[in-house]
């Protein structure tokens, strides 16, 4: 029986067939975006202070419609304004409810990095992750062997895009190959999409001490933060808490200066 893991990768692989089709590499390479320089995802992350990565997400298949209201580029200037240090944007429809076409409209609209975050599983995404305007993509170590990460890894270096590398437990660290330099811990389990608070400590002694350290899902309170942080962790994404709301924007302005009143 599959888990909803497995059911999200093979319908990515049909969207994926179908997207060929429709779409070949060499339209792809003809967009805007793969003559631009795009905002550094890694630059953004490697700071003093704790970055925040804001997302947006509709909908997840744990649980089910998040903000299917709110529009992908207000959100996305509102994040940019409360000081985010960059923008995650979902661009998986089926399970997801994103499009291609919300991370081209803030890239479009806005300058400041932007991950596409979606189940990147060949070569053809990662070019069409450049032809829509995204500084870096997802890999999740999960659904990829050792091979393909490194070819998929190289092709994005090539594009000039960033990776953040996404693991879970200590089976996808031996995965981590020399080309990556971000890695995030996901707290949720991808098989079962329950979370762990706890995941991310255990975790962040397996990482290599020279790349940025993300935490990923489940991340509700300022103080959530500064105790990752304390523990050494650079960089945050946080999605749901921001997108229940309805003003995403305001509230991750709120949630920083928060964030910085507590760090003092």
């Amino acid at each position: 029986m599959m888990n909803i893991l497995d059911k999200i990768i093979e319908s990515k692989k049909d969207e994926v067939r179908v997207s060929k089709e429709l779409v070949p590499v060499y339209k792809l390479e003809g967009s805007v975006f793969f003559k631009r320089k795009m905002p550094s995802f890694y630059k953004a992350l490697a700071k003093p202070e704790p970055s925040i990565i804001g997302e947006f997400k509709r909908k997840s298949p744990s649980k089910g419609i998040i903000n299917n209201s709110s529009d992908v580029v207000q959100v996305a200037k509102g994040y940019k304004d409360a000081g985010i240090s960059a923008i995650s944007v979902l661009t998986d429809h089926e399970f997801f409810g994103g499009q291609k076409t919300d991370l081209e409209m803030v890239a479009e609209s806005i300058q400041i990095p932007l991950l596409r975050k979606d189940f990147i599983i060949d070569e053809y995404q990662v070019i069409e992750s450049k032809s829509i305007g995204a500084s870096a993509i997802l890999l999740i170590a999960s659904v990829l062997n050792k091979i393909e990460i490194k070819q998929l890894a190289a092709l994005a270096h090539n594009l000039g895009l960033d990776i953040l590398f996404e693991i879970h437990d200590e089976e996808d660290v031996e995965k981590i190959v020399p080309a990556i330099n971000i890695v995030g811990i996901n707290n949720r389990n991808l098989n079962n999409f329950e979370i762990d608070m706890d995941n991310s400590r255990k975790m962040i002694d397996y990482l290599p001490q020279n790349c940025i350290k993300v935490a990923e899902s489940g991340l509700r309170s300022h103080n959530d933060v500064n105790q990752l942080f304390k523990a050494g962790f650079d960089a945050f994404l946080i999605g749901e808490n921001f997108m229940r709301s309805n003003d995403p924007g305001l509230t991750a302005s709120q949630f920083i200066k928060d964030l910085k009143s507590g760090l003092l």
